[in-house]
């Protein structure tokens, strides 16, 4: 008695002695976290009080709702093929633990037979043993099919809905550019998403399972030594559970410091590759020093401990004394002479008794001890829930025309007028309408509140092309991503086409990936293509009008598949663009120094044809040569100040 009492005053030494390593490195945690915070966190916290809600992740009340929202998304129904695997999967556990009960009778009675001697009866239980093989290894793998089934639907749907929202109009453009709550959308939408429903199903089984071991073991060994075991191991159950709880509470948050932290370290990388082509000398030094920071070491080390802390408190309650507690509640009918059990039992019985509850209180402390480690597995879990959820959010919000973002403090420019001008994202008017587009009184200000035009006004109606000029940064870009909604509206009234009706032609354009096809009807498909009922033929012309009819004959049919990205070179790629226009016909196109590779004979006769067809433009570019094939210019001088006239001789000697 005197060993055992000091054995477990061994244990609890050791158990106090975890608790307090992890409250010292919740502690430095903390610190750390503090000082990194102070160096840069500045990039992705901007209000304190709003980071700390957004990175609240334990597992309590909000927790569950947050859960039940997201499986709301993938368990759409309750008639689904989700459900069907759900209840494949509760089927497949309840064989398992049917399985489990018998193999322990079954083997208990195989070790009877063999101390016994008994031939006949160790043939009989190890053949019966032989005979269910196949099945109990049907329903292992029916079970391990219907998890990773259920994760990959829970991942496809889950990924479809955020995907849904994120592609839906320019949200994606708008959560890298408008609003800065989200910071490396692909981090969540790839690698959060597929953890977090890996954490679900798994979570399920976790649960699931150890709680049909208990309910039936408890049912077992209440009939075979009496009730008051199985209460004290529940008991333990939850005492140790809320206990490691409690301990484990920082988890969910560091959980999702170290995803926002994969996801900066990751886009660092992936930036880096797509800038590689253009360095002509060693890797920069600055570049090298921000992917070390980014990649914050501190923040895993101090992560790293706190799960070997855990891991050695998880064990110490969770494995090692629940087994003790087992030991000590299954000895107790057996060390006890006075119980009616030994009165009317052989020494043989209370073996063969001894060894099939001694058993199934050790699945039954397994169990529970499962259920105990679940609770780290659902503290993880609370940490890629609140990330989600956030997404969600966002994504919601966004799609809804509201965004937050910091305001950098704005002085007022020495203008004419004194007063302040008060910029309310998306307190503009926008009319759709056909064949103008007019600027009635409007701020032109960046997302971050940098008034670059005070009162922009000018109309301009289909057939009439517009030349936008002025320095760098004085506005000409701003201007048309107001026009394409890319940017809220802070005032005044616009009135324009439909967004479909108006196309962007940028100096770089986008080759997708497919066939020469795709190339001159992005973004459309071939069914749409079909739909409009222009044929392969048409096709062909707008290539010969841009000069690249040469590529079909190369290639030798719409259907080839190139990396067009490197096959066409820089102009090549701008005729492209210009084939696009043709086939899209809108009423108005924005060309953005889209023929600055192309020559000038060429260029000459793209703006002719656009004229031809009836699309009007609004072109930025420094060419002379493209005055003439426009009426008006809109020309910013940088300093707030802008001009929209007729172009004139004159004004074409200004502009060049």
């Amino acid at each position: 008695m005197a060993v055992f009492s000091k054995y477990l005053t061994a244990k609890n030494s050791s158990i106090a002695g975890g608790i307090l390593l992890v409250l010292y490195l919740l502690k430095h945690r903390r610190r750390a976290h503090k000082q990194a915070g102070k160096k840069g966190a500045s990039d992705q916290v901007v209000n304190t009080e709003k980071d700390g809600r957004k990175d609240r992740a334990a597992v309590d009340k909000v927790f569950f709702l947050r859960i039940i929202q997201i499986l709301r998304i993938m368990v759409p129904r309750v008639f689904c093929m989700e459900t069907a695997y759900l209840m494949l999967i509760a089927t497949m556990l309840v064989a398992r633990t049917y399985c489990d009960v018998w193999m322990i009778q079954n083997g208990t009675m195989i070790e009877s037979a063999i101390i016994g001697r008994s031939t006949k009866d160790f043939k009989i239980y190890l053949f019966s043993f032989i005979k269910f093989m196949p099945l109990i290894a049907l329903i292992n793998n029916f079970l391990k099919l219907g998890l990773n089934e259920l994760k990959l639907r829970f991942r496809e749907r889950l990924t479809k809905k955020l995907y849904d929202q994120y592609l839906q109009g320019f949200t994606y453009y708008k959560m890298g550019n408008l609003d800065n709550r989200i910071a490396n959308a692909d981090q969540l939408l790839t690698q959060d998403v597929e953890k977090f429903c890996n954490s679900v199903v798994d979570l399920y089984s976790n649960l699931s399972k150890p709680l049909l071991d208990i309910g039936l073991y408890i049912f077992k060994l209440t009939s075979a030594i009496g009730a008051q075991g199985p209460a004290i191991m529940m008991s333990y159950l939850l005492i140790s559970g809320l206990f490691l709880t409690r301990l484990r509470r920082p988890i969910g948050k560091m959980t999702v410091t170290e995803q926002r932290y994969e996801g900066e370290y990751r886009y660092v990388n992936s930036r880096e590759k797509l800038l590689c082509k253009s360095l002509l000398c060693p890797f920069p030094n600055s570049d090298c020093k921000h992917i070390y920071f980014v990649f914050q070491v501190d923040h895993l080390h101090n992560f790293i401990f706190f799960r070997f802390t855990m891991g050695f408190v998880d064990s110490i309650i969770a494995k090692y004394l629940a087994t003790v507690v087992g030991y000590l509640v299954v000895s107790r009918p057996f060390l006890n002479l006075s119980h009616p059990r030994h009165l009317h039992s052989t020494h043989s019985e209370l073996l063969e008794d001894y060894y099939q509850s001694g058993r199934m209180l050790l699945r039954m402390s397994q169990a529970l001890g499962r259920i105990v480690l679940a609770g780290r597995e659902m503290t993880r879990l609370s940490g890629f829930t609140a990330r989600i959820t956030e997404l969600m959010k966002v994504l919601k919000e966004l799609n809804a025309g509201k965004y937050e973002r910091t305001m950098i403090s704005m002085q007022e420019k020495e203008l004419d007028s004194a007063e302040n001008l008060v910029l309310v994202p998306g307190s503009g008017q926008i009319i759709n309408k056909d064949n103008i587009i007019k600027f009635d009184h409007t701020p032109l200000a960046t997302p971050n509140g940098d008034i670059l035009i005070r009162d922009l006004t000018f109309e301009v109606r289909s057939g009439t092309n517009v030349l936008v000029c002025g320095p760098n940064g004085c506005g000409k870009s701003s201007l048309f991503r107001v026009l394409g909604e890319l940017w809220p509206l802070f005032g005044g009234q616009l009135t324009k086409p439909e967004r479909g009706k108006l196309f962007y032609v940028p100096q770089r354009p986008y080759m997708t990936l497919g066939s020469l096809r795709d190339q001159v009807i992005y973004p459309d498909t071939y069914d749409e293509q079909r739909k409009k009922g222009i044929s392969d033929q048409v096709l062909k012309e707008y290539l010969d009008n841009v000069q690249l009819g040469h590529i079909l004959e190369r290639e030798g049919t719409w259907d080839s598949v190139q990396d067009w990205m490197d096959i066409l070179s820089g102009g090549e790629k701008q005729r492209m663009a210009m084939a696009r226009l043709f086939y899209h016909k809108p009423q108005f196109a924005i060309l953005d120094e889209c023929t600055s590779a192309v020559s000038v004979d060429v260029e000459d006769y793209i703006y002719s044809h656009c004229r031809t067809v009836g699309i009007s433009l609004f072109t930025v570019s420094h060419r002379k040569s493209l005055w003439k094939h426009h009426e008006y210019y809109l020309h910013m001088d940088g300093r707030g100040n802008y001009e929209f006239k007729p172009i004139t001789e004159e004004t074409v000697e200004f502009g060049s």
